[in-house]
């Protein structure tokens, strides 16, 4: 696609003068890294706190009295196991074979009102299935992660600094209102905030002088991939369901109906053919996607996502193999016509602080 017809962030100016590279993620012109690099932005999200422009993620706004029985009626999760103030996460599922459509955020800002967050190229699709209005051009979405992620937000706005994990609160800054949740997907304990276009350049400017770490989306992918989170259009999308992934505890079976249960439902009682599982090599080669996972010489599944960890200083990976093969197991990965063991591990490969 061409770099011209890719919709920008309202904080694209920003990225142009810290001298990012950019690169193209769900029809978005999106910055990769800065001159730091990937490695250096990723180790200062683990170390200290780095934020990350999150703007071509979607927006749907659902209001109005029947909203929380519409939400629960198309999507696995129970809304009615949280309330106003709160966040959820949960996958929205093909009524006919029970793949994940998307896998989202749900912000319930106030009673009447919540803030669907699908990722980037599904945002239509939820439109059609929620109705609700699209409100992602109204503003930027900034995620600020790390350790030290709470007490640098604070220094720009205590009342968003002082949210709680995944908790959700309105905050005013600049004279704008603006949402700050406890959510993110880096593994660390962190918050996202949504603000408006016409304070977003200034509120990304105030978290840069209170000492965040400007981090692009390719340091966001490892650090997803240390926390072993699922990524739509990897380890989730279609053929793919919630319990394949290893997601059922996503799913409410006692909540009533939601889009896609019956087919789930029969394939939970028939019992999986395939699960996600997480794979580590040995060395600083890494693994990569659509690589073959054998199994005396027989190849029995596929990697879905590979990169090199940071942190571990090995490659680490996660793939759909059959679900006898078990954690402990050793396997053989194809990496490049070279054949490689790795071991099955407990994920995630790195825990992450939390608070």
């Amino acid at each position: 696609m061409n770099s011209n017809t890719l919709k920008q962030s309202p904080l694209h100016n920003e990225h142009v003068v810290a001298g990012a590279k950019f690169a193209e993620f769900g029809g978005w012109n999106m910055p990769l890294n800065y001159s730091s690099g990937t490695l250096a932005e990723h180790m200062a999200c683990r170390q200290g706190a780095a934020m990350f422009d999150v703007s071509h993620l979607g927006t749907v706004r659902v209001t109005g009295p029947d909203s929380q029985s519409c939400l629960n009626s198309a999507f696995t999760n129970d809304l009615g196991k949280i309330g106003p103030g709160r966040a959820q996460y949960t996958h929205l599922l093909d009524a006919v074979d029970a793949s994940v459509v998307d896998d989202i955020i749900v912000w319930w800002v106030s009673p009447d009102r919540f803030d669907v967050m699908p990722n980037a190229s599904n945002t239509d699709r939820i439109v059609s299935v929620l109705g609700g209005v699209d409100v992602t051009s109204t503003r930027a979405v900034i995620a600020v992660q790390g350790p030290t992620s709470r007490v640098i937000v604070a220094r720009v706005s205590p009342d968003a600094g002082a949210v709680a994990h995944f908790g959700v609160t309105e905050f005013v800054w600049n004279g704008a209102v603006c949402v700050a949740a406890g959510t993110g997907y880096t593994g660390e304990v962190g918050l996202e905030l949504a603000v408006p276009n016409d304070v977003a350049p200034a509120m990304w400017q105030a978290l840069v002088a209170a000492g965040a770490t400007p981090a692009g989306l390719g340091a966001r992918d490892t650090l997803r991939l240390e926390a072993a989170l699922p990524l739509h259009g990897h380890e989730l999308g279609a053929g793919i369901t919630s319990l394949q992934a290893g997601l059922s505890w996503v799913v409410s079976w006692t909540k009533g109906d939601f889009i896609g249960r019956l087919a789930l439902m029969a394939e939970r009682d028939a019992g999986i053919a395939r699960r996600l599982r997480a794979f580590v090599t040995e060395g600083r080669r890494p693994p990569r996607a659509g690589q073959s996972v054998l199994v005396d010489g027989v190849v029995v599944g596929e990697l879905t996502s590979g990169n090199y960890s940071p942190i571990r200083e090995c490659g680490i990976a996660l793939g759909f193999v059959p679900p006898d093969i078990e954690i402990g197991a050793t396997v053989q990965l194809d990496v490049r016509g070279t054949t490689v063991d790795a071991v099955v591990v407990k994920p995630p490969f790195v825990t992450a602080t939390r608070s």
